[in-house]
């Protein structure tokens, strides 16, 4: 007897249909039973070859090699999960015979943060894994970097190299001995700084001084090694006098032609302090609604550093007469830079290119030597944040030469400063190239090392150079004529630039700096009258402004007080 499809379905309940009964329990027959998921791969129903210590949260890590052979239900595993009973049976483990093997064989090396720590962190494929947290391209300034591997995404995590735990704390001393009675009013890192911005003009002239020789071109030539130009100590007068001690300076606070004064030399470490490592300090005196940024005799803003943004810098353990010592290479950088600065011009007294003052510092019935080719041009900007609250800026700027423009024949006005090699071999050389060797076939590979090794430094040049208006920055390549003494230099070849085209290519931001110095100035000039210290901290990424009594300095006779220059007058 049979029946038709239709009478089957028509005999069936009808509230049970097709398939299995719906149900809402989580368990059969007393039994919990794993749910699953439709994007689970059905590799193996067992693994006993998986170490149950590598898998974390109950599921094996992700790895490529695996990708379709995942174990089905490993998720849900910790619900039959039976409760250890032994101690014994939680440390049992199956022996294997067979050996270990490493992808990478036998005493791989893995540094963390750098492109091998890829077998490091294998458990997260395009994860970000942290290692470390580092600051922004030099914070505790030279090995801190930000780095991506392959696999763990390392950004800003320090990197360690070849036996860097061996390698002695850097604990640098503070540039100025902080006295207890001094008060501390702003403590501000330099992530902070970094986003400070404020747009300023390009500035107008107030006056100029000094006059400026011709600049010797046949320095631009590539020298062959048998005729290579030994450096030559020349004995000119050079000034770098101090701001609330230089007479003209006095002579426009009294007009009222401004409301910050400075330096070059202290507004451009002003304005380029994120990427210093060093120490350094700037004196900042408040007198009616007047700041004068000056700086101490001492003080290190006069030197010329040397790869101090190395990521392996000068050790300043051992003693301080090394000729490889970072003061005495400091010392080194500086004889360098004001010896060049008078080699490469041409001293001839019919052809120089006079100013409309003199040179206010020379005296010549006191001084024995002539003066050297310097032009210090008073330039004035604008900082005003709005039309209501004017505030301008005057810096003395300085000129080191002047030449011909090869297609208009105009004059051009030219700085030159000068890099230094000691020993590219030697601890500190920051991976410098040969420069005897490299200078001219790979020029573009020195250049970036020296602006890695000398960000700061390279930037404050430039920024000098802007804001004296140079049309073009002449740097010289001078390397001692042997590495074993650093008495005696030769220079290699001389590449010039354009201060705004050098500027973009370091990602050096003027707005930024003008940025600094406006918040700064702020900060002073919302306290009463008196006098303030900008301290670098030695060790940190850390700028603090303290108050300080009148007359702190007066004992050492290392700055004037702009009051008493006013009253003398």
């Amino acid at each position: 007897m049979t029946s038709s499809l239709a009478d089957l379905i028509a005999a069936l309940p009808a509230e049970d249909g097709w398939g299995p009964p719906a149900v809402t329990e989580t368990t059969l027959n007393g039994v919990p039973y794993a749910p699953f998921s439709k994007g689970d791969k059905l590799g193996r129903m067992a693994d006993w070859t998986t170490d149950s210590k590598s898998e974390r949260g109950g599921r094996q890590q992700y790895n490529r090699n695996y990708r379709d052979q995942q174990i089905y239900g490993a998720g849900t595993a910790a619900i039959f999960t039976a409760p250890v009973t032994e101690a014994d049976e939680a440390s049992f483990s199956v022996v294997s015979r067979e050996p270990t093997k490493t992808r990478y064989g036998r005493g791989a090396i893995f540094t963390r943060g750098g492109r091998g720590a890829r077998g490091a962190q294998q458990g997260t494929r395009g994860g970000r894994a942290q290692l470390g947290r580092g600051g922004r391209g030099g914070q505790q300034g030279y090995d801190n970097y930000s780095n991506r591997g392959r696999g763990n995404a390392n950004r800003g995590g320090r990197r360690f190299g070849w036996k860097d735990y061996d390698k002695p704390q850097r604990n640098r001393d503070a540039s100025i001995n902080i006295k207890a009675d001094w008060k501390l009013l702003e403590e501000i890192d330099f992530n902070r700084l970094a986003k400070l911005n404020l747009d300023a003009d390009e500035g107008e002239d107030v006056d100029d001084y000094g006059f400026l020789y011709y600049y010797d071109r046949s320095f631009d030539k590539a020298p062959v090694k048998a005729t290579e130009r030994r450096l030559t100590a020349l004995d000119r007068a050079t000034y770098n006098v101090t701001t609330s001690s230089d007479p003209v300076i006095q002579e426009l606070a009294e007009k009222d032609e401004a409301t910050i004064f400075a330096t070059d030399s202290i507004l451009s470490m002003l304005m380029c302090s994120p990427r210093s490592v060093y120490p350094w300090d700037i004196v900042i005196v408040r007198q009616g609604n007047k700041i004068f940024l000056d700086k101490r005799d001492s003080a290190a803003l006069d030197m010329v550093t040397v790869n101090e943004n190395a990521a392996d810098a000068p050790l300043e353990e051992g003693s301080k007469e090394g000729i490889n010592h970072p003061v005495a290479l400091a010392e080194e950088a500086t004889y360098i830079n004001h010896n060049f600065a008078n080699q490469v011009v041409l001293e001839n007294e019919s052809q120089r290119v006079d100013m409309s003052h003199e040179n206010p510092f020379y005296n010549a019935s006191e001084e024995t030597e002539p003066p050297a080719s310097k032009t210090y041009k008073y330039r004035k900007f604008d900082l005003s944040l709005n039309e209501e609250e004017p505030m301008y800026l005057v810096v003395r700027t300085e000129l080191d030469a002047v030449q011909k423009n090869a297609i208009s024949g105009e004059d051009q006005y030219v700085t030159v400063k000068a890099l230094n090699e000691f020993d590219n071999k030697a601890q500190g050389s920051g991976g410098a190239l040969d420069w005897r060797s490299k200078l001219a076939t790979q020029r573009g590979a020195v250049v970036a090392t020296e602006m890695k090794n000398n960000s700061v430094k390279l930037a404050r040049w430039t920024v000098q150079s802007i804001l004296a208006k140079a049309d073009v920055m002449k740097i010289g390549f001078v390397s001692r004529a042997s590495p074993k003494t650093n008495d005696k230099h030769v220079i290699l070849g001389v590449i010039g630039w354009k201060p705004r085209d050098f500027a973009n290519q370091m990602n050096l931001s003027l707005s930024n700096g003008w940025g600094i110095v406006r918040t700064i100035a702020d900060m002073c000039l919302k306290r009463e009258e008196g006098k303030f210290v900008l301290v670098k901290d030695p060790n940190k990424s850390i700028l603090r402004l303290y108050e300080v009594p009148a007359g702190s300095f007066d004992d050492d006779g290392e700055v004037e007080e702009v009051a008493e220059a006013a009253d003398d007058e």
